[in-house]
């Protein structure tokens, strides 16, 4: 689909869309770890549930803002690399961040680099967002 002028919203769409499976992912996770403690299957303990609620949770939060960044980039003529640079720090973000969630109850370093990568994603974001509508 062609916005303005001529600027692809594909490359944004295929971002969104990452971040979209990637949350459903973790939703199926929590869903399967909720079944197996109802009926018996494998050891699903509260720990691991809560673990897995935790990273979907804490995967979640900063998502929905993400999406909109990266919606509104080629909205107001982001250049194409401005776009790549927003999506794949948004998916590497959210998903080192989930790992490191996953794997540790403490503060782990893929859990800090995630978020590092995800608030210095939504800061600059927000700023180009700015530039581009004010320009």
């Amino acid at each position: 689909m062609k916005i303005g002028e001529g600027r692809e919203i594909g490359v944004a769409a295929t971002y969104v869309a990452l971040l979209i499976l990637l949350g459903f992912v973790l939703a199926v996770r929590v869903i399967l770890v909720r079944r197996s403690q109802k009926i018996g299957i494998g050891d699903g303990n509260d720990r691991q549930l809560m673990k897995r609620i935790r990273c979907h949770g804490n995967f979640s939060e900063y998502a929905p803002l993400l999406i909109a960044i990266l919606i509104l980039l080629p909205l107001l003529g982001a250049k194409d690399w401005m776009i790549h640079v927003a999506g794949v720090a948004s998916v590497t973000g959210r998903t080192l961040h989930a790992i490191g969630l996953s794997q540790s109850s403490g503060v782990s370093f893929g859990r800090m680099a995630g978020m590092i990568i995800t608030f210095t994603t939504l800061i600059l974001g927000a700023l180009a967002l700015l530039w581009l509508a004010w320009a």
